[in-house]
């Protein structure tokens, strides 16, 4: 089990380091669950996430010790940049291992760092077992992105910072893939204050520590599938399951619908870009898995690397799950009028058309009908609920989510 003795050694090394991010608080986030929360932002640290804490202590440590010649890892992103920061520091080669389904973002980042990258597999799991290959090949140093008590007690160093910040923190809300961050905070915070609850959070499509944490045994997943590609772990670390058993109190799943919303708001409302397993945390507390009012509550933001190109999409979903963008199809009569009347009564009830696909060549229509496909931007739920109820009431027939 790790110390706080060994979290505090782990500071001592990183504080030249990583940058001190103090907790901010949330006034938004408080009024919409009836918590006072809190944000820590480990999206703006060094190298865009929490990683860089628990890979550059062991490299640190290992490298203290003497004889440390080359380093490899095998990551989804971000531990692979914690690393190649890390080894480039000390001046020694790094090889990172990554799924194929990496985001570029992250990919480029590492090489950034000087580190040579391997792509293999679909996931982290297919991912380190190339990284054992290689390792019996070449016998270089393997950097573990959570299985290892130097890289929790890095990780740990959040928890630290989060009581330095906030002593008077009721719940922390971590995400959670193989469990080293989870574990380290935990650890960390539950020696020094036992007071306070611990959760972790994973996706619903990578529940592995779930099953296992309430199963009390470590069950792997067959397989992973979420956009949280950060916490999209087959199966969890056996240390650090070991210290999840001893230090979490529970263990949450949020959806995929969870985390989009999530992105989107951190977006418009704290200007924040946070990755999928960073957002996985607070997804939880504004989903209400539990009930958290009138607690202090800090929710870790674990990492910000996420692909320009992936945001659009993850906006385009977190709109249509927050009701912002409603997608629908109207069957109506083929005659002249009854697309310059059904855009009337859109008007009508305020909604902008931001898409519109009028198809005559469908098998289910009568040979007088045609359909229309539709997505509107609305005010909310209760617009778009309006604007259906206005289009069925005109004699059209409107079904919303249709393809």
């Amino acid at each position: 089990m790790i110390t706080i003795k060994d979290i505090d050694e782990a500071a001592q090394r990183l504080q030249p380091v990583v940058h001190n991010i103090p907790l901010s608080s949330s006034t938004t986030f408080s009024g919409m669950t009836g918590a006072e929360v809190f944000l820590k932002c480990e999206n703006q640290q060094k190298t865009g996430s929490f990683k860089v804490r628990g890979a550059y202590n062991k490299i640190m440590k290992l490298y203290e010790a003497g004889g440390l010649k080359s380093v490899i890892a095998s990551s989804a992103g971000n531990h692979a940049q914690g690393v190649a920061f890390a080894a480039r520091q000390i001046g020694i080669p790094a090889t990172i291992c990554m799924p194929r389904s990496t985001p570029i973002a992250k990919v480029s980042a590492t090489k950034g760092y000087g580190a040579n990258v391997v792509l293999s597999g679909s996931c982290y799991d297919d991912a380190y077992a190339k990284a054992m290959e290689i390792v019996e090949e070449t016998g270089a140093t393997f950097i573990h992105p959570f299985d290892d008590e130097d890289v929790m007690a890095g990780q740990g160093t959040i928890g630290m910072e989060i009581l330095r910040d906030q002593p008077a923190v009721d719940v922390i809300l971590v995400p959670a893939g193989g469990g080293g961050l989870l574990s380290g905070v935990a650890a960390c915070v539950k020696q020094i204050n036992p007071r306070i609850e611990v959760i972790g959070v994973q996706a619903e499509g990578a529940p592995a520590i779930v099953n296992s944490f309430h199963q009390d045994s470590i069950l792997a997943s067959d397989a992973v599938h979420t956009i949280a590609d950060g916490i999209a772990v087959k199966c969890p670390g056996t240390k650090t399951m070991e210290h999840i058993n001893t230090f979490v109190d529970d263990m949450v799943t949020v959806s995929d619908d969870d985390i989009a919303a999530t992105i989107l708001m951190l977006l418009e409302r704290t200007k924040q870009v946070v990755e999928p397993a960073g957002a996985s945390s607070l997804a939880a507390l504004l989903a209400g898995k539990r009930d958290f009012a009138g607690k202090k509550v800090a929710c870790v933001l674990s990492g910000g690397n996420i692909d320009v190109s992936f945001i659009h999409r993850i906006v385009e979903k977190g709109l249509v799950t927050r009701y912002r963008h409603m997608k629908f199809n109207v069957i109506m009569p083929d005659v002249p009028g009854s697309l310059e009347r059904l855009a009337g009564i859109i008007a009508e009830q305020n909604a902008n058309i931001i898409m519109f696909q009028h198809d005559r060549v469908n098998a289910n229509l009568d040979i007088n009908e045609a359909i229309v496909h539709v997505v509107c931007e609305v005010g909310g739920k209760e617009q778009g609920q309006a604007l259906q109820k206005a289009i069925n009431g005109a004699g059209y027939i409107c079904t919303v989510g249709a393809e």
